[in-house]
């Protein structure tokens, strides 16, 4: 049977916000690019939602900041660490300006994943990109002259390329193709999101993250009266907001005394599912191999504790263009600097989340103890906190000894070991 055929430099297996914000660089850049998409409406799905400042400033030299503005993203202005172990003054009065973590940066991006990537597509095919949805039955045949296979509207196509992409997220069935290995931490925590809108008394441009009783607590804002929210707890619930009572049971852990105002948190409405997932990092050895480059989630993701999904994908995206436009060289070795860039990026967001999900995730009176000596230690010697720094302005631009053992074992021991 002759199937249709087209010819491309680059084919994108995946229309998310790797894929299109890659497409849309590619393209603009006068590259032939296909973008090859499953589904034909982008849901919501409880994924990421925040662009750090680090993630803003790359949408800024991609030339995608103001496409995700347009998109519906605000910026946040400021970060309140409410928490069980200080009283609410104390938390304002330690709250940090994210417009001025990196220059020329106005703060965090809170954004709709559905409307960032539906924004992002519309971007790549103004550019020039064939995006293509409702897309089944992937066939990827990899090597120096790529294929893939794929209906569409019950035809079957093929399309031939210098180099496949795979940006088909974390269950990518690229990577799997390629029989790339994906490594895993063991996850510790489970978190849930949920969409609200109504949410009327919580400044749009704050956000926080604390810990209270046994629950880590996330309140990011989008627009006005709306926010995606999370929690984070313990494994060993794995149904604690699943079913019919979910969503009002997940809005009534946000009744928080030391969080002045969550009451408007309790009386949100939900508009989106609640749904929980494991919370660990992954990572492959390399997610380049002859034919294909992988990025994002399907390279590997960062626990989302911290919340760098959308800023990695954004730094994959530059880091991997930069390189396919720098050079007609686009083989394994030529891409190596990719690859070691993000081997490094990985591994001290990796770090950053063992603290993370150690001081914040653990819960009961020593979890609270190891907060407070911790907190008293970061502000002592600032050195031992610049992990915190890390993941907001970017993994690079904190020295290599802020990710050291060391650094994690004197802010992670317990509090009775550390006072003995």
């Amino acid at each position: 049977m002759h199937l249709p055929q087209h010819t491309f430099e680059v084919i994108i297996i995946g229309g998310g916000i790797a894929g299109n914000a890659l497409a849309a660089v590619l393209a603009r850049a006068g590259r032939a690019v296909l973008v090859l998409e499953r589904s034909t409406v982008y849901r919501d799905k409880v994924r990421g939602e925040v662009f750090h400042a680090w993630g803003v400033a790359e949408a800024q030299r991609l030339g995608l900041h103001g496409t995700l503005i347009q998109a519906g993203g605000i910026h946040h202005t400021r970060f309140v660490p409410y928490d069980e172990t200080q009283q609410p003054a104390d938390a304002e009065a330690a709250a940090l300006a994210l417009d001025n973590v990196l220059p020329g940066v106005p703060g965090s991006l809170g954004v709709g994943h559905p409307s960032a990537c539906e924004a992002l597509r519309s971007a790549a095919a103004g550019a020039g990109a064939s995006v293509r949805r409702g897309i089944s039955d992937i066939d990827v045949q990899l090597g120096s002259a790529p294929t893939v296979r794929y209906r569409v509207d019950g035809a079957e196509h093929m399309a031939k390329c210098r180099l496949v992409i795979g940006a088909d997220g974390r269950e990518s069935a690229v990577r799997r193709r390629a029989n790339l290995t994906l490594h895993a931490t063991e996850p510790r925590l489970l978190m849930a999101g949920l969409l609200v809108e109504d949410l009327w008394g919580w400044p749009e441009h704050t956000v926080t993250i604390g810990t209270e009783g046994d629950v880590v607590f996330f309140v990011v804002p989008q627009a006005t009266g709306r926010a995606r929210l999370y929690l984070l707890w313990s494994c060993d619930r794995r149904q604690r907001f699943a079913g019919p009572r979910g969503p009002r049971a997940f809005l009534d852990s946000f009744a928080l005394a030391c969080v002045p105002g969550s009451a408007c948190i309790v009386r949100a409405r939900p508009a989106g599912p609640c749904a929980t997932y494991p919370m660990n990092d992954t990572w492959t050895d390399s997610p380049v191999t002859n034919g294909l480059v992988l990025i994002g989630d399907a390279a590997g993701y960062s626990d989302p504790h911290i919340g760098q999904g959308l800023s990695v994908a954004l730094r994959d995206v530059r880091v991997l263009s930069d390189l396919l436009l720098a050079s007609g060289d686009w083989s394994p070795a030529a891409l190596e600097p990719y690859t070691q860039e993000r081997a490094e990026r990985m591994r001290r967001l990796r770090f950053c989340n063992a603290v993370a999900t150690t001081l914040r995730g653990e819960f009961g009176l020593e979890a609270r103890e190891r907060r407070r000596r911790a907190l008293r230690l970061m502000q002592a010697e600032p050195d031992l906190g610049l992990w915190r720094r890390a993941y907001l302005a970017g993994p690079e631009s904190v020295p290599a000894s802020a990710f050291d053992d060391r650094v994690y074992n004197r802010l992670c021991a317990s509090a009775v070991t550390a006072g003995s």
